[in-house]
């Protein structure tokens, strides 16, 4: 079964994330912070991380993802950003970091299952 981990500092929209993949039979994690992100995704390797960008803590959505992209377990993981940073600028930081796409808040459910579909397919 493929794995998702979903990171975000609101619940609201961790659970709307969970809810709109949940069309397809995929076990799902959360995480509130790119520190929990980091290890989580060291624990499960997930196949793919739907990440924020701005979240508390030391650790933000690109830090997360840069380390998680140059850190050997976790390095396969596809990264997608879902944030609310919806700047051309903001995407290319984020693509830079190592995320494979870029979503910007509000998001479409049907185009976010169907990267998903893509990337995990």
């Amino acid at each position: 079964m493929k794995k998702i981990l979903i990171v975000d500092d609101q619940i609201e929209v961790r659970e709307l994330v969970e809810v709109t993949l949940r069309v397809k039979d995929y076990e799902i994690f959360q995480a509130s912070s790119g520190k929990e992100a980091i290890e989580i995704a060291r624990a499960e390797k997930p196949d793919l991380i739907i990440m924020d960008i701005m979240m508390p803590g030391e650790i933000d959505g690109l830090e997360a993802t840069r380390l998680l992209k140059t850190d050997p377990e976790t390095k396969d993981s596809s990264i997608v950003m879902l944030t609310a940073k919806g700047q051309q600028a903001d995407k290319k930081i984020g693509l830079t970091a190592g995320a494979s796409d870029y979503f910007s808040k509000p998001f479409s459910p049907l185009d976010l299952i169907n990267k998903a579909e893509e990337i995990l397919e």
